[in-house]
């Protein structure tokens, strides 16, 4: 079975996660021909531009032209106008796409955008292809370009996300619960002492993980000198050199600060809460390793919307301001009650094996690690 796994690389949540499921598969499924693969590679010049560049700049220098653009996209009234818009030109700019995808004629096909899921549709609806199509949707709440056809299953990552699915008249058989994938080494964390110890911090110490993608944005430096004195700071700057180099500079008293890192998981075992940007594949992650977060500059649209959907449960808090920051911050460290409490509540709505859940509905069969 050859089995066709793509992503846009908009953020870097879609790949990850397409990479989670291509990693997953190919250990323990290796009869199957796996295929992973950026559809913008196939794309139009000026696409790769829009979906890069041009949304690295919307989310950092014009957020409210972003803000605009994802609620009038989503608007009912002008849903048929502006899926249509974007539907001709994805057809023109994607032909290279659409192309590779009829060449390879795979079984199935996992998306993890709705870019490469609405041209695969498309190729369905017009009886080019005969694949199984399987849309991962990557955040926890639904934007209509999700929405497809001839998609036969909608993967997602809550209860409530399901829901969103369905009063967007998504068959509720066409939709399952499996959570979103992560990488493996999610699934064997360190014990604390153990990610202390190897961090050479004290384990004794109230710690907090500040971290907010591979690009190091939003206020990390002025929530680490607010925080300062009130606990163990894991500041993350990423590929921020310029944050990165300030924050050492400073040498606070119990602040360490990393560049790009490949090691979050031992960071996140060694914490107790984490503040961080709530894209989809980093609360995936928060909610397997049962972290507490707090949010911060979220992207208006599907990061603000995946705070409403986790606040359902909640799971999550997003500060006012820096003083409401440091309360909350206060009020965890002071209580450890109320972090229990949202540790029992993220355990509730977990799927601790989310790759293998997706693996065993893409393979239609039951598939159990080494077998």
């Amino acid at each position: 079975m050859k089995i066709l796994i793509t992503y846009v690389s908009a953020g870097a949540g879609h790949k990850k996660i397409a990479e989670s499921i291509a990693g997953y598969l190919k250990k323990y499924c290796p009869e199957q021909q796996i295929l992973l693969t950026d559809a913008l590679e196939y794309s139009a010049p000026w696409l790769r531009q829009a979906y890069t560049s041009t949304y690295d700049f919307m989310v950092r220098r014009a957020i409210w032209l972003w803000r605009f653009c994802f609620w009038i996209t989503d608007l009912k009234l002008l849903r048929p106008i502006s899926k249509l818009t974007i539907f001709l030109s994805h057809r023109i700019s994607t032909r290279g796409f659409a192309e590779f995808v009829l060449k390879e004629q795979p079984d199935i096909v996992i998306s993890t955008h709705f870019l490469p899921s609405e041209i695969v549709s498309y190729l369905k609806k017009t009886k080019k292809l005969k694949s199984r199509l399987i849309t991962v949707i990557t955040d926890y709440g639904v934007h209509y370009f999700w929405i497809h056809a001839s998609t036969d299953t909608y993967a997602v990552g809550s209860q409530i996300t399901k829901e969103l699915l369905i009063k967007k008249g998504i068959k509720e058989n066409r939709v399952i619960i499996t959570g979103l994938p992560v990488e493996e080494k999610f699934m064997n964390m360190p014990t604390r002492q153990e990610a202390c110890r190897k961090l050479g911090i004290n384990p004794e110490m109230f710690t907090i993980l500040i971290i907010t993608g591979s690009f190091g944005i939003g206020p990390i430096e002025e929530i680490t000198k607010a925080l300062k004195g009130q606990a163990q700071i894991l500041a993350v700057c990423a590929k921020n050199n310029s944050l990165f180099q300030s924050l050492k500079k400073k040498n606070y008293a119990h602040v360490n600060v990393y560049g790009f890192i490949n090691n979050v998981e031992e960071l996140m075992a060694a914490s107790d809460l984490i503040i961080t940007k709530p894209g989809g594949s980093t609360i995936s992650e928060i909610l397997i390793t049962a972290l507490a977060p707090i949010f911060i500059a979220p992207i208006p649209g599907q990061e603000s919307e995946n705070i409403k959907v986790l606040a359902k449960y909640g799971i999550g808090i997003k500060p006012r301001n820096m003083q409401d920051l440091k309360r909350i911050v206060f009020e965890y460290e002071s209580n450890p009650q109320k972090l229990a409490s949202v540790k029992e509540r993220i355990l509730k709505i977990r799927h601790a094996n989310a790759a293998l859940e997706l693996c065993n509905v893409i393979c239609e069969s039951s598939i159990r690690p080494g077998s």
